[in-house]
């Protein structure tokens, strides 16, 4: 049984999903290309070869999955919009069959008692923007605005905050500096405008929806930063990198500037990609976020690099801690000391936190009896949801947990086989089969809303 955690009372619980990781039918309805199917068919770009044209078959079976979240007794859902879904080629009139989908998502969400949380950018691009410049184009920046008016105008009245992007920092390095996601460029520092480009289309969107009265979130991915030693060479390693990982994405939004970027030869201008007045669309009038997302797996340990000339860091092995099946180090007080770090570093410019994503990968199947044990799942989940109500005793304003994921589903670059869910998922058969996470996660819930918070 789950014990109790100190929470307040109003505390949301929910899961999340993104659209290309479960949705399929990339060809129905109207949908354009996105970057991720184009990087997908690439031979060697995606483990075993693995696709998300049927992924989790959400498209068709969403209601089954929202049957499984009532189950749980969720407060909110975090999904996301495909925006080639939207706009095919990313710009222009309004796709209505693919916002006739998350109508009918949003319509069969609220009646099942649950809150929609959509984000508007999950990583699949359309293709045609990426084409033209991807996010290192600034105009891809104003089609993702208008790309928000159209979604908001439709859903609005009916979903109440937003998140806008899905961490732009991942996206950033994994996809336009390192080249192991979509679109697959290997740019190393000449992918920084792809930072500003986001966070400017942040700022444009949140304008939109701000004006339409819903609140703005961002889900930012991050991480406790900590040196290999304390020698000055590592400690320096170390604060070049928090500055990349951390700061990039959340100083302009609460601080209106960008941190110090100097140890990689780059000005505040992040090479020219900045003009006049952009940090004052991305920072927004007043509080410019309503809401700052977390995204929390695991902390990175930074050392020095061996040989200069390269990136002014290297990350180095956390040792004598367990590891989930992707090889991430699990550390679960990692997020009390994230969250703790955030509101000492952002002060009053920190808005109120909910965790957008937390979980890890087990390699799990059903067993002889069909049941699906996930012990390990259970085992992290509590030690996280434990580190938070620390951070929350020591006066961190944490509004929800939002685990990833609700569903197994298409892990990127490593196609399926990373398992993430609280619901297994037969990508043969597409059968569903909750786990013993499902139930442990569905009792934690009801002991909260039974009173057990404070």
């Amino acid at each position: 049984m789950p014990h109790r955690l100190d929470l307040p009372a109003d505390f949301r619980w929910g899961a999340s999903t993104a659209a290309y990781q479960i949705e399929g039918a990339v060809d129905e309805d109207g949908r354009g290309p996105s970057v991720w199917d184009v990087f997908a068919a690439r031979p060697g770009a995606v483990r075993d070869g693995h696709t998300g044209r049927v992924a989790c078959d959400h498209y068709h079976r969403y209601a089954e999955d929202i049957a499984l979240m009532r189950g749980l007794g969720l407060d909110g859902y975090r999904f996301s919009i495909a925006w080639p879904r939207i706009q095919a080629t990313g710009s222009g009139p309004a796709n209505q069959a693919g916002l006739a989908f998350y109508d009918r998502l949003v319509d069969a969400l609220l009646e099942a008692g649950i809150t929609p949380l959509p984000t508007l950018f999950h990583w699949d691009l359309p293709q045609a923007l990426e084409d033209g410049g991807g996010w290192l184009a600034r105009d891809t920046a104003y089609r993702f605005a208008e790309y928000a008016e159209i979604v908001a105008d439709r859903l609005g009245d009916r979903v109440p905050a937003w998140i806008t992007l899905n961490e732009p920092f991942v996206h950033m390095v994994f996809g336009y500096a390192l080249g192991i996601h979509a679109p697959g460029r290997a740019l190393m520092l000449d992918a920084l405008p792809a930072a500003h480009h986001q966070l400017l289309g942040h700022g444009l969107a949140a304008a939109v929806l701000r004006e339409r009265g819903r609140e703005v979130l961002i889900a930012n991915n991050l991480t406790p930063v900590w040196p290999a030693s304390d020698t000055p060479a590592d400690l320096a390693a170390a604060e070049a990198y928090d500055a990349l990982h951390n700061r990039l994405f959340t100083d302009p939004l609460l601080l209106g500037r960008y941190p110090d970027l100097s140890a990689y030869g780059v000005g505040e201008d992040l090479g020219g990609s900045v003009r006049p007045g952009d940090l004052g669309l991305i920072a927004g009038p007043g509080p410019g976020l309503d809401g700052l997302g977390v995204n929390y797996y695991n902390p990175t340990r930074i050392a020095a690099p061996a040989e200069p000339g390269g990136l002014p860091f290297a990350e180095a092995e956390i040792e004598g801690v367990p590891r989930t099946a992707f090889g991430w180090p699990v550390v679960p007080d990692g997020l009390r000391e994230l969250l703790v770090g955030l509101r000492e570093r952002y002060g009053a410019a920190l808005p109120p936190i909910t965790i957008t994503e937390n979980g890890c990968s087990v390699a799990d199947e059903p067993g002889p009896d069909g049941t699906v044990h996930d012990q390990r799942r259970i085992d992290y989940l509590a030690g996280h949801l434990d580190a938070l109500g620390a951070a929350v005793a020591q006066g961190v304003d944490v509004r929800g947990y939002f685990t990833w994921s609700l569903l197994d589903n298409y892990e990127w670059a490593e196609g399926f086989n990373q398992r993430f869910g609280l619901v297994h998922v037969d990508f043969t058969t597409q059968r569903r089969t909750p786990k013993s996470s499902y139930a442990w996660y569905r009792e934690l819930i009801a002991v909260h809303r039974a009173g057990q918070g404070r």
